[in-house]
Parts: C-alpha cells; sequence; structure tokens
C-alpha cells in the first residue's frame, strides 16, 4: 500500500495500524494543529477509535478521528489482517478531569 500523504475523501473510514501517523488538520490551510503516531489499534480491522502519542507532549491518548484527521502509512509493505492485534498497546485509563485517557 503506498503512503497516504493526505486527507481521506469526505464520508470515508479512515483506517490505520500501529507506526502510522495521525495528522489533525488547523483551522487555516496546510496548517497542522497536532501529529502523533498511532501505538494502539483496537480493532483487527484497523478502524478507530486508536491509542495516539501526541508529538507535541508525548501523552498517550484515545482518539477517535474526526473529518479534520487523516492517516500517515509510514510503511509500505502489506500488512496481514492475522498479524494485526485488537488489543491496546498498553492499558488505558481515564485522567481525572481533562476527559482524556493516558497509557500506564
Amino acid at each position: 500500500m503506498a503512503p497516504r500523504t493526505g486527507p481521506t475523501p469526505s464520508g470515508t473510514t479512515v483506517y490505520a495500524r500501529t507506526g502510522d501517523e495521525i495528522v489533525v488538520r488547523g483551522t487555516t490551510a496546510g496548517v497542522v494543529t497536532r501529529d502523533g503516531e498511532v501505538v494502539g489499534v483496537h480493532h483487527r480491522d484497523g478502524s478507530p477509535p486508536y491509542d495516539v502519542r501526541w508529538a507535541e507532549d508525548g501523552r498517550v491518548t484515545l482518539y477517535f478521528p474526526g473529518p479534520d484527521a487523516y492517516v500517515r502509512h509510514l510503511t509500505h509493505e502489506p500488512v496481514s489482517m492475522d498479524t494485526i492485534t485488537d488489543v491496546p498497546s498498553a492499558p488505558v485509563t481515564p485522567q481525572a478531569g481533562d476527559g482524556h485517557v493516558r497509557s500506564e
């Protein structure tokens, strides 16, 4: 599979695997407000949600991509569905007060 370097077309589902990059666009064209590495995939088919380690602070949160996000596939090797796990890479627990989750 070739790496995706731009947003998915509107109305399509995002698919990712461990090691991919999530990019969240800003409100201004061409501006990236957040990016992070997918460190955990919860579903065998690669559908959301994902555990993402955000570049700006290294925190790992449970993330459901919205229409402003896309996945950049950083590997070129085909992936067998047998190699994808359906469990998070680390236990995830809510953090008090901010609605985010963190890995332990």
